[in-house]
């Protein structure tokens, strides 16, 4: 599997994003030194292709097919691709509170501790629907690991199409995301003229 080994926060500089969507509370105290420079449409267009798929840990290849699926479907295409991108089974891991950050979240469901409607999965990638209710496994939830994951993602807010029991470690999901819930700063216009030059 291809791993981008370049530092989380450098990458976050390069893209003028902040790491805090990334679940990282980091800062860096560089500035961007191309910060100035003019950037043309394609480079506009790149780079919101680029922010989105280092927000959701997502290669080129699958990012390419999750938008030939996002235009097959019925509305915009690029609501589909967010919405899509946000309904991965690593995502709502990471929004319910149950991991720190995504990365840390594809290696829970990778290491087979999560259940969707009691059913285990470990395909990240894996789409969930309304209803779906996902949960750590019993053996797991005692872990220290866990308990660590629950004090520091305490206080971070679930959002609204998700229903949390950090206590037990269980979730639901209500329903499918809209734009509007989607808390990313991406836009996804520029991602779908990119793709359809």
């Amino acid at each position: 599997m291809a791993i981008n080994r370049t530092p989380v926060l450098k990458r976050c500089r390069s893209l003028d994003l902040d790491p805090i969507y990334l679940g990282i509370a980091k800062k860096s105290k560089r500035k961007n030194q191309r910060a100035n420079k003019k950037i043309s449409e394609y480079g506009l267009q790149l780079r919101e292709k680029q922010k989105a798929k280092f927000i959701y840990g997502v290669l080129e290849k699958p990012f390419h097919n999750y938008y030939e699926k996002a235009d097959r479907m019925k509305g915009m295409t690029g609501e589909n691709l967010m919405i899509m991108l946000e309904s991965r089974l690593d995502n709502v891991v990471f929004r319910l509170g149950f991991a720190r950050t995504r990365q840390e979240a594809r290696q829970i469901v990778d290491h087979k501790h999560v259940l969707v409607n009691g059913k285990q999965v470990n395909i990240p990638s894996y789409l969930v629907k309304a209803g779906d209710e996902i949960e750590i496994k019993e053996k797991c939830k005692g872990s220290a690991r866990y308990k660590a994951i629950a004090e520091m993602t305490g206080g971070r807010l679930v959002p609204e199409w998700l229903d949390a029991d950090l206590e037990n470690l269980k979730g639901m999901v209500k329903e499918l995301p809209t734009r509007d819930m989607i808390d990313v700063p991406v836009n996804e216009m520029l991602i779908v003229e990119l793709y359809s030059k």
